[in-house]
């Protein structure tokens, strides 16, 4: 079966002009037409909830995971999927004295074939996403019999540091594709990891003169083949 998978940095739906435009990012995520997409940096302000204005323009479920409150709202991660949702959790990644972090675990029934996402955004100090990416794999570690997907904003500017090496020893090395900034990109920040690797069959990143526009990330495309069994 083929499934799309993406992750996209929404930049709290601000984009390059500054402005404020959900809707925007909506209108990006319908030209992926991926199957799921794991959104990082989602703004769910009271009034303007960002995940619930996506989940309306693009007809997908969606599971949200606040990092952080602000007095207007919070902020954090989402899931969207055109596939039902079975179960979800959220796995806390926060460590002492940087900024909240988290990632979304969901089952999802892809027809008939149960697939685990991992939809995450890793923090910006070397030392950090290192605990981060090891919390993560003691999470995979209990659902081992499903096919399973990592996808999110790595925040690693360098092949070499080792939480990237960490996810590569456990999934085999994602291809890196250039995401961060959009007005140039010059950085493989967001990564989509597959188990067992062999499901992953292309990636690539979305181009269009919008998703330049909608954030400062542009969003990134994994194709999957999954089997039942």
């Amino acid at each position: 079966m083929r499934v799309i998978v993406a992750t996209y940095n929404t930049h709290g739906g601000v984009g390059l002009d500054r402005r404020f435009a959900p809707q925007r990012i909506a209108r990006v995520i319908r030209e992926l037409d991926a199957d799921i997409v794991a959104l990082q940096e989602l703004d769910f302000r009271t009034g303007a909830d960002m995940l619930d204005i996506l989940r309306e323009k693009t007809g997908m479920h969606a599971v949200a995971a606040h990092t952080f409150r602000r007095r207007d709202g919070a902020f954090g991660n989402g899931l969207l999927s055109r596939f039902p949702i079975l179960e979800t959790e959220t796995i806390d990644l926060s460590v002492d004295g940087r900024e909240p972090r988290n990632a979304i675990h969901a089952r999802i029934d892809c027809e008939g074939i149960a697939l685990r996402i991992f939809a995450t955004h890793f923090g910006l100090r070397a030392i950090e996403r290192t605990e981060q990416a090891a919390r993560l794999l003691t999470a995979l570690a209990r659902h081992r019999r499903d096919a399973q997907v990592l996808a999110g904003d790595i925040n690693e500017w360098s092949v070499p540091q080792r939480a990237l090496r960490i996810l590569h020893a456990h999934f085999g090395e994602s291809p890196a594709r250039r995401t961060y900034p959009t007005v140039l990109p010059a950085f493989a920040l967001d990564r989509i990891w597959a188990s067992p690797a062999s499901a992953l069959v292309r990636v690539h990143v979305h181009k269009s003169p919008l998703a330049r526009l909608a954030s400062d990330h542009l969003p990134l495309l994994a194709e999957l083949r999954l089997e039942a069994g």
